[in-house]
């Protein structure tokens, strides 16, 4: 059922005459919609207006306190800079009540922000210049929130890139085998098995001391950031719903597993499948040219692996989740997570060939 939007936009602090809303954009999780008002003198008005899906984010109170203290810092860093902080950060429209979201009688969470006009967001990548700038707006928007307090955030998903508990889940759905599954698939959980101990190396590192905990995105795909009609660079991340404390290195390392791969993420013909090099040359180059004065030396050491973990990881939770029966991850066809976690692994495999390669890169650019 279509909301009632003419009553809804009364609880927010929007300018102008409410004209009408329409869905907007690509989002899986939540709703979206573009809203249009008139203002004084005719002019119209476009802003974001938002249905938080409470089934996922369990907490939307905890989560919208997170984006208003994240957002609230940008600002505050953009507009020291000189920036623009209505293009270059979301920016929340308030309810009249002065809170962040608006409850309706039925338990629905909504909110809003303002419209980044001028600037579009692609599902696919036109040139090696986006994947470059968006690197770039994702190392800025870390080196931005470098000096914000991590432990002051709600984790949203406990646990979301702890590598070693995931591996942890895998050895447990293998051994309940609920759908009697893991007889068919022994050689992607040989895969797992094979590479047991990379699931801990980032994780190790990070209770050593030896790598910093900071604001991390933790959903780094190249269509979350906008770029600039005209200039082509990367002007806002968005989708901050996933914020929370985390490693540098796994906001690369899943950008890079997502953006770097020509094949779709549940191509069947593997052979189509790899890591560009010459893409992970311009997600390199973007990141760092953002991101090299605030990183330490073992953050940027580890990018390659980032790469490869994350991937591996990414892979590992489609298996589990295959041998699990599809409880988690939305399938369109029989045995689809499975295609998606030999997607994965075949990208695996193709980043332990070139690895040598990748750290050229890195290197090249650090």
């Amino acid at each position: 059922m279509k909301p009632d939007f003419a009553a809804m936009v009364k609880y927010f602090k929007f300018e102008g005459d409410f004209l009408d809303a329409q869905p907007y954009g690509f989002g899986h999780i939540n709703d979206t919609y573009a809203a249009y008002f008139r203002k004084a003198g005719g002019l119209v008005n476009r802003y974001i207006l938002q249905r938080i899906n409470h089934n996922v984010f369990k907490h939307p109170e905890r989560l919208m306190q997170n984006i208003e203290r994240v957002t609230a810092h940008l600002r505050k860093k953009i507009i020291a800079a000189g920036g623009d902080p209505e293009r270059e950060t979301l920016n929340l429209i308030p309810t009249v009540d002065a809170k962040t979201f608006y409850r309706t009688h039925d338990g629905n969470y909504w909110r809003a922000y303002g419209f980044i006009e001028g600037a579009l967001t692609y599902e696919v990548v036109e040139t090696l210049d986006h994947v470059y700038n968006a690197a770039k707006a994702f190392g800025k928007f870390q080196k931005l929130l470098s000096d914000f307090p991590a432990e002051q955030l709600y984790e949203t998903i406990p646990n979301f890139h702890h590598t070693r508990k995931r591996f942890e889940a895998f050895v447990e759905a293998v051994e309940r085998d609920v759908e009697n599954r893991a007889q068919s698939v022994g050689d992607e959980i040989e895969f797992v098995e094979k590479r047991a101990e990379d699931a801990s190396v980032l994780v190790d590192l990070l209770e050593q001391g030896k790598l910093p905990e900071l604001v991390t995105h933790n959903d780094t795909k190249l269509n979350n950031v906008m770029i600039d009609d005209e200039t082509g660079e990367g002007v806002c991340v968005i989708d901050v719903d996933t914020v929370m404390s985390g490693l540098s290195l796994y906001d690369f390392g899943d950008s890079v597993r997502s953006g770097a791969n020509p094949a779709a993420e549940d191509e069947r013909d593997l052979s189509k499948v790899c890591i560009d090099l010459e893409i992970f040359d311009r997600f390199a180059h973007g990141y760092l040219d953002a991101a090299r004065d605030f990183l330490t030396s073992t953050e940027v050491d580890y990018l390659p692996f980032s790469a490869k973990l994350m991937t591996f990881e990414c892979g590992m939770r489609f298996l589990t989740d295959h041998l699990n029966g599809d409880v988690y991850f939305k399938i369109h066809r029989v045995n689809h997570n499975l295609d998606r976690c030999r997607t994965q692994f075949k990208m695996v495999r193709d980043m332990e060939e070139k690895f040598d390669q990748m750290v050229r890169i890195v290197e090249k650019h650090r």
